[in-house]
């Protein structure tokens, strides 16, 4: 929306065309986030308060917890509301990624908004049905993932419809131009083809998958949002590269045409989440729920597809990725153990991962402070990719 203000008195007042620089605006998307996040954020939690819109705590979990209940949640509304509009504000809205982002978060921050009602309203620590947010956390991620298929290996938004046409006149059998490959980071050289069948796969992984990790990681004052906010920046830097055709050549990157405008909205994740979390330290006075949670998760996944980095993703969000496997192999082993011996046995004292630490005597904030140095060292180790391959 500024942008074309700018571009618009840039014909007169030559100044403004500064504003073309993707790199100037994400950062000033990023101190919109924070100062829409900073400012409207007292008023939110008093809101909240006010609906009594308080935190059902499981009765099984830490006993720590328990007196976190009744703190307000669905705070993830507000970054949401910070990367929207500052997005909205900043971005070049004719980008064709920009909104594809934008869709995939509001969608999924939507569902996460549904089922952190029914946790309000009926005080269930369990929320929707899992089949149910399954189903439509599917439906978005099925929807993005072919659209992306048929947009990143074309050049512009226009020539979309024409490849997915070819494809189907094709019976299914079109490979996919090499720029939907799968890339092999620390390798220049080593990406591998998986048709439009694989692309759709792997992305609608990607997506839910990264969507439900950061969800399960957000069990703790300030556990998701830092590093959450981290890996959008780190993706916000390989979108940028892919989308600058200088950059892309000399690092051997694909060229992504329009990718680079991504780095705005990552700078407005990242703004947005530093002043969520500004009301999330512990003692948190406001808890994300599913809403921001499940929204962040969708965000990054699908950033990570756009930029051809998904490999780098599950690297750089490790967190994420071990306390999912916590929990699918705490859940795995109970059922195994249960079916063959008669009752079931656990692995870890508590699953997420950040539970087990917690109920072993580790204090919260000293669990969350050691997630974040890890994820800050894998964030890094992903940025080296950049320059050795």
């Amino acid at each position: 929306m500024l942008l074309e203000i700018a571009q618009w008195l840039a014909k007169d007042i030559r100044g403004f065309a500064v504003f073309n620089y993707i790199t100037l605006r994400a950062v000033l998307a990023t101190l919109t986030a924070l100062a829409i996040g900073l400012i409207c954020g007292p008023a939110l939690i008093q809101r909240l308060a006010a609906l009594k819109i308080g935190q059902a705590v499981r009765q099984d979990g830490p006993q720590t917890h328990l007196g976190k209940s009744g703190t307000p949640t669905m705070g993830g509304a507000l970054v949401l509301i910070s990367v929207a509009m500052s997005t909205l504000l900043w971005a070049d809205l004719a980008n064709r990624f920009i909104w594809i982002v934008l869709l995939v978060t509001l969608g999924f921050g939507a569902v996460g908004w549904v089922d952190d009602y029914r946790k309000v309203v009926h005080r269930n620590p369990k929320g929707m049905r899992s089949g149910e947010k399954y189903f439509w956390q599917s439906l978005i991620g099925i929807v993005a993932s072919v659209y992306l298929a048929f947009t990143i290996p074309t050049d512009s938004a226009s020539q979309t419809w024409g490849l997915f046409s070819a494809w189907v006149r094709s019976g299914f059998t079109l490979e996919l131009p090499g720029k939907a490959d799968l890339l092999v980071p620390f390798f220049k050289n080593v990406a591998y083809p998986m048709g439009a069948l694989g692309f759709i796969a792997l992305t609608y992984f990607v997506i839910v998958g990264t969507s439900n990790a950061v969800n399960l990681t957000d069990g703790a004052d300030g556990l998701a949002i830092l590093p959450a906010v981290m890996v959008g920046s780190a993706l916000g830097i390989f979108a940028y590269v892919a989308g600058n055709a200088v950059f892309a050549r000399y690092l051997a990157f694909p060229y992504i045409p329009g990718a680079g405008e991504l780095v705005v909205i990552c700078g407005a994740i990242a703004g947005a989440g530093l002043a969520f979390l500004w009301f999330n330290a512990y003692p948190a006075q406001v808890f994300m729920g599913d809403v921001g949670a499940l929204a962040l998760g969708g965000a990054l996944g699908t950033i990570a597809v756009i930029a051809r980095q998904e490999i780098l993703l599950f690297i750089m969000g490790g967190v994420f990725v071990v306390e999912t496997l916590s929990v699918m192999i705490q859940v795995g082993y109970f059922k195994y153990t249960k079916k063959r011996y008669g009752q079931g046995k656990r692995i870890f004292r508590m699953a997420p991962l950040h539970h087990h630490f917690e109920v072993s005597g580790v204090k919260e904030t000293q669990v969350v402070v050691r997630f974040w140095i890890v994820t800050m060292m894998l964030v890094l180790f992903g940025l080296c990719s950049l320059k050795l391959r």
